[in-house]
């Protein structure tokens, strides 16, 4: 029997990208909020609920990085061109809220407003353009002769930066919750507080991009409402607003746990959303994963250390959450 690598690549860049979303997502998210409190402790409870598995997660970006890179070069070259100035900034946010991570816990106390603020900066500027760099791909590109002859700048667009802004609220969302299910006292009733607000702004978000999308891409209109497939996707909406429902009623009655899942089924949900619009294609508007795909030796000698490597990256990740499980109380700190 024939596999196709070029499926079996695409699956595990999909799951990657989603790994990483979710996992770095509340930790984002952390950053994101770090506003709504002035007080030195609350904020160091919160970057301490995250402090020993922040650098883990982003294991996850590299991972799906370097599997673009070798199973889909042409893909990598397109969107490495037309990407450079928001993937360069996601970098650098990333590097900067890094070193502020480590070094607002060293710092002097004069010193450590600076770092607090280089780590909000940091964490909303990575996640504003990662929702970009999503946007931009949804929007598609301008190729020809497999090479993006577009602008440098054609994503300041309306829809990528209105992505940018919707993913913050995503990022937010599950980094309150995050926070309900890991701190108690004060952090967390912030955490319920804000949650809702935040759950009602990401529901907006997710309405105004579907129908922006389907208004702007017949071709994504016409798979879901084709008559065939229209009541098997019409799962993915009526999913989302039950796991949306499952988080109001988690907030609602106090729950710790409930309202973290039910957001993450909501990501998860928009990210099977997303995939069912672009199918087959890795680059809009017509650049398919066959297209793009390296050759099959390449692809099959990457993918026998592909399956050593995500045993022992999933094994890492789970005996980390497993060992610092539980709430994090304020004065705890792992530094």
């Amino acid at each position: 029997m024939h596999i196709d690598l070029s499926v079996v690549w695409f699956v595990i860049i999909v799951f990657g990208t989603l790994m990483y979303i979710v996992m770095d997502g509340f930790d984002l998210g952390i950053g994101i909020l770090m506003p709504v409190t002035r007080d030195i402790r609350e904020r160091d409870t919160m970057v301490n609920t995250v402090a020993p598995v922040w650098d883990g997660n982003e294991t996850w970006l590299v991972l799906g990085g370097a599997a673009l890179y070798g199973a889909f070069p042409l893909a990598y070259s397109i969107i490495v061109d037309a990407l450079t100035v928001p993937l360069t900034l996601m970098l650098v946010g990333l590097i900067f809220r890094g070193v502020a991570f480590e070094f607002r816990f060293k710092a002097f106390t004069q010193h450590r407003q600076f770092w607090d603020r280089a780590f909000i900066v940091g964490s909303m500027g990575a996640t504003f353009c990662q929702g970009v760099v999503v946007g931009s791909v949804v929007q598609g590109f301008d190729v020809k002769d497999q090479t993006f002859v577009g602008h440098a700048l054609d994503w300041l667009a309306p829809f990528p930066l209105f992505c940018g802004l919707g993913l913050m609220a995503t990022y937010a969302l599950l980094g309150a919750t995050w926070l309900i299910m890991k701190t108690d006292g004060q952090t967390q009733q912030h955490g319920f507080a804000l949650a809702p607000k935040l759950l009602a702004l990401l529901l907006v978000f997710v309405v105004v991009v579907s129908l922006w999308t389907l208004q702007s891409h017949p071709r994504i209109e016409a798979r879901w409402f084709n008559a065939e497939n229209a009541y098997a996707l019409l799962l993915v909406p009526l999913c989302t607003l039950i796991a949306a429902y499952c988080a109001l009623h988690g907030l609602k009655h106090k729950q710790e746990k409930m309202p973290f899942i039910a957001s993450l089924v909501i990501v998860l949900l928009g990210f099977v959303g997303l995939g069912i619009s672009l199918w087959p294609n890795i680059i809009p508007p017509s650049v398919s994963i066959w297209d793009a795909a390296s050759p099959e030796i390449s692809q099959g000698f990457m993918l026998v250390g592909a399956l050593f490597i995500l045993p022992v990256i999933l094994i890492y990740t789970f005996w980390s959450y497993y060992v610092f499980r539980g709430k994090v109380k304020e004065g705890e700190a792992y530094h």
